[in-house]
């Protein structure tokens, strides 16, 4: 799924200098490559090798189609390399640590038949059995996920590319460029964020602090769900170019939380 450029020596494969950049990242890294995702996770691997992705070509994937097939306990080793960034590695009384940042994007149906609040066609899932597959995905996991987007049916002008046009890609770069000019000027980037460090970067009003204390307590958010809301919150705020952290950045950053709110049985939080 995502980490490491790795074949059964320490060495890269040499697809990677195939690839853009990829020998350099491979070096620069300690033969661990985070480059653009080419191949897909195996399931059947052995327990050890979970983490490698498709041998073959020691490349990664970093998307997950649908999440909730694969094995509860590949999915669980993901937990801390994605808190960390790290990701350890331990061989004949030896351990060894890796730098394993990397995004993971994931996507998974509402649903066994994936019919679940469609607007024109009805589920044939029973609530027991809707539970029983998004219970496939752990709660710490969940956490580690910044945003829970529901993506609705699209209509077939969207899909055929005749709808209304969307923010051109060149804008979009601009302003993400913007954002992180302002995070370096902070001295990290949001995602690095964490203690006394994010606690400064994401001051809050009293009216802010009592909507993300009613936020936990209807979502039943964790400390590390709230933190991630916060760094999202605070990149929102940077995307436009706001210094302050304002109560329209909470709630859209609350509103990406969308598994969150289901699990809190559907609790709305008011502004």
């Amino acid at each position: 799924m995502f980490i490491t450029g790795l074949e059964e020596s320490l060495f890269p494969h040499e697809q990677s200098a195939h690839e853009e950049g990829g020998l350099e990242e491979e070096r620069r890294l300690m033969y661990v490559a985070i480059t653009r995702a080419r191949r897909r996770l195996y399931l059947s691997h052995a327990q050890s090798r979970m983490l490698h992705g498709q041998i073959r070509y020691g490349l990664p994937s970093r998307f997950l189609d649908e999440l909730p097939e694969f094995e509860r306990r590949v999915l669980e080793v993901l937990r801390e390399p994605m808190e960390t960034g790290e990701i350890a590695i331990s061989r004949a009384a030896r351990q060894v640590v890796f730098p394993a940042r990397f995004q993971v994007v994931a996507a998974m149906n509402p649903c066994p038949c994936g019919y679940s609040g469609h607007p024109s066609i009805e589920c044939q899932c029973t609530p027991q059995q809707v539970m029983r597959y998004r219970s496939k995905i752990s709660g710490p996991l969940l956490d580690r996920f910044d945003l829970h987007v529901e993506v609705p049916v699209q209509g077939g002008d969207v899909l055929l590319g005749s709808g209304e046009p969307g923010e051109p890609s060149h804008q979009v770069k601009a302003r993400v460029d913007r954002a992180r000019a302002l995070q370096q000027q902070r001295g990290a980037l949001n995602a690095s964020l964490s203690g006394c460090l994010l606690n400064e970067a994401c001051r809050l009003d009293s009216p802010g602090e009592q909507l993300l204390s009613r936020a936990m307590e209807r979502l039943g958010l964790s400390a590390r769900a709230l933190h991630r809301i916060l760094r999202v919150a605070r990149t929102l705020a940077d995307l436009e170019g706001s210094e302050t952290l304002q109560r329209s950045h909470l709630m859209e950053a609350l509103g990406y939380r969308q598994l969150d709110r289901q699990q809190g049985a559907g609790s709305a939080v008011s502004a």
